[in-house]
């Protein structure tokens, strides 16, 4: 790659993968070998983190519910400042950059400042976490279309940032990006919507990883859960959730093994139980 050694600055967007390492691009690692400055998330990997210079600077930039965080504001202002003082950048994010990663309001910036930078795209988060978790988004049985949604309510005044019962019947499988703390409400909302509370679905946490979790069941299970639990049961970040009858397959096609991080949501002993880090 040697347009990464000329002497200008240059930001490169980077998808650092799903979690396991061994995903992680080989054009993804050359960059980051060649980056001055790694700026990176709390999803990505540390051991994605050894591919970088000894002398590179490290900066976390991880925005996390409940904890001291940098501004989307301060992350561009910095990608920029770096790259103007000649340095290359490596901002690393968890999956792809451009599936909600915000590489998109990273790079505007950055065309807007006049920077040079590229795009590496990475193992998306959603795809891989189905592949894990033994489930084919799609399916000639089941399945022929597959929408990528944010459970994550980023509310404008009292209006959702999702119209689930739009979002409900998009596609046959839907994969609900950071929904930990939202996916009981959103079981709800698809049904509300018509979707039949029999639908299968599975949450994974953790994915990719060897304590990678998988919790299946269907919509009915989580509304359930919801009017009984008391708020017991939690789900703690991070979690990805796939709706459709191809979560069914999970266990029939279980590559990945680790029968005891596989649970059951219509389990009494879960429905009493936590679910945290």
């Amino acid at each position: 790659m040697d347009e990464l050694a000329k002497s200008s600055g240059k930001v490169y967007l980077i998808g650092a993968g799903p979690g396991d390492p061994k995903l992680l691009t080989l054009k993804a690692a050359e960059a980051i070998r060649a980056s001055d400055v790694i700026v990176y998330d709390y999803l990505v990997n540390p051991e994605v983190l050894a591919h970088s210079r000894r002398n590179a600077e490290l900066i976390d930039a991880s925005k996390r519910s409940g904890h001291p965080s940098i501004s989307q504001a301060e992350i561009n202002h910095l990608l920029i400042e770096r790259a103007r003082q000649g340095q290359i950048v490596a901002r690393l994010k968890g999956g792809d950059p451009f599936v909600f990663g915000r590489g998109g309001e990273e790079a505007e910036a950055l065309v807007d400042a006049g920077i040079e930078w590229e795009v590496i795209p990475g193992v998306s988060s959603g795809v891989a976490a189905a592949a894990y978790a033994c489930i084919p988004l799609t399916h000639r049985g089941y399945s022929s279309s597959v929408a990528f949604i944010t459970g994550h309510d980023a509310r404008e005044g009292n209006r959702q940032s999702v119209d689930w019962s739009s979002a409900a019947h998009s596609a046959d499988t839907l994969v609900i990006f950071m929904c930990a703390e939202s996916i009981r409400r959103i079981a709800r909302e698809l049904v509300i919507a018509g979707r039949p509370e029999s639908t299968p679905l599975a949450i994974i946490r953790w994915r990719t990883y060897q304590h990678q979790e998988v919790y299946s069941g269907k919509l009915e299970d989580l509304i359930a859960m919801d009017e009984h639990d008391q708020g017991i049961f939690e789900i703690a970040p991070p979690a990805i959730a796939i709706v459709g009858e191809v979560a069914a397959l999970a266990s029939k096609l279980n590559w990945f093994g680790q029968d005891e991080l596989r649970h059951s949501l219509g389990s009494p002993k879960l429905a009493a139980a936590a679910i945290s880090d």
